[in-house]
């Protein structure tokens, strides 16, 4: 079952179930990190958390197909992309005076 996946797509998923990945992707991954976020905002995080997750899927050599497997890549994705972002948001740690 080779598939190609263009701009906009997910493998072995339409364009509604793209929008219902990235809803739950974003929800899971809002959740994960303790963070709150509105509906669009997760749609947004997931959709980009599922081409993150889809890159590093492909330079690993894992395979994923179907609503499940697109799930998954977009959560692991949109948990990275969520945790790179607090990451930049918080300020450098201050050190004590010695």
């Amino acid at each position: 079952m080779d598939q190609t996946a263009g701009i906009l797509s997910m493998p072995g998923v339409g364009f509604l179930g793209m929008l219902v990945i990235g809803f739950l992707a974003g929800w899971i991954a809002e959740r994960s990190t303790n963070r709150d976020h509105g509906f669009l905002t997760n749609i947004l995080v997931g959709i980009a958390g599922s081409f993150v997750g889809g890159t590093l899927a492909g330079l690993l050599g894992v395979s994923y197909h179907g609503f499940l497997g697109n799930l998954i890549v977009a959560v692991i994705g949109a948990i990275i992309i969520l945790w790179l972002f607090g990451r930049a948001q918080k300020p450098p740690a201050q050190r004590p005076f010695q």
